[in-house]
């Protein structure tokens, strides 16, 4: 079946930097875009970066130029360079299929001093 595990958040201080990684299985990874989104503690789901088949990326005017999406279709994993993070980059980032239809369980990335 379909599956997304995320990975590599934790608590860095605002300037900081993390990578997250999205593991895929179950489909033929790299025929699909595959999406970051995040959720703020009380706030809804914020999409974050595309990244299609081709290696296209597409950016939420929030992080662009901060954030950097990319993948490795011979690993089935995508990857989300977080750079000079500030306090409300502070979420839960999820990875989904472009269709938002499968999505992991999340890794949670805490900005804080």
């Amino acid at each position: 079946q379909v599956q997304f595990v995320e990975s590599g958040g934790g608590l860095v201080q605002p300037g900081g930097s993390l990578r997250l990684s999205c593991a895929a299985s179950g489909f033929n990874f790299s025929a699909f875009a595959i999406t970051w989104l995040r959720q703020a503690p009380g706030k809804g789901v914020e999409w974050v970066a595309d990244i299609n088949s081709g290696g296209l990326t597409y950016y939420a005017a929030t992080v662009k130029g901060r954030f950097t999406i990319s993948r490795d279709n011979a690993k089935s994993t995508v990857y989300l360079q977080m750079n000079s993070l500030k306090d409300e980059d502070t979420a839960v980032y999820y990875c989904a299929d472009g269709w938002y239809q499968y999505w992991g369980q999340g890794t949670q990335v805490t900005v804080s001093s």
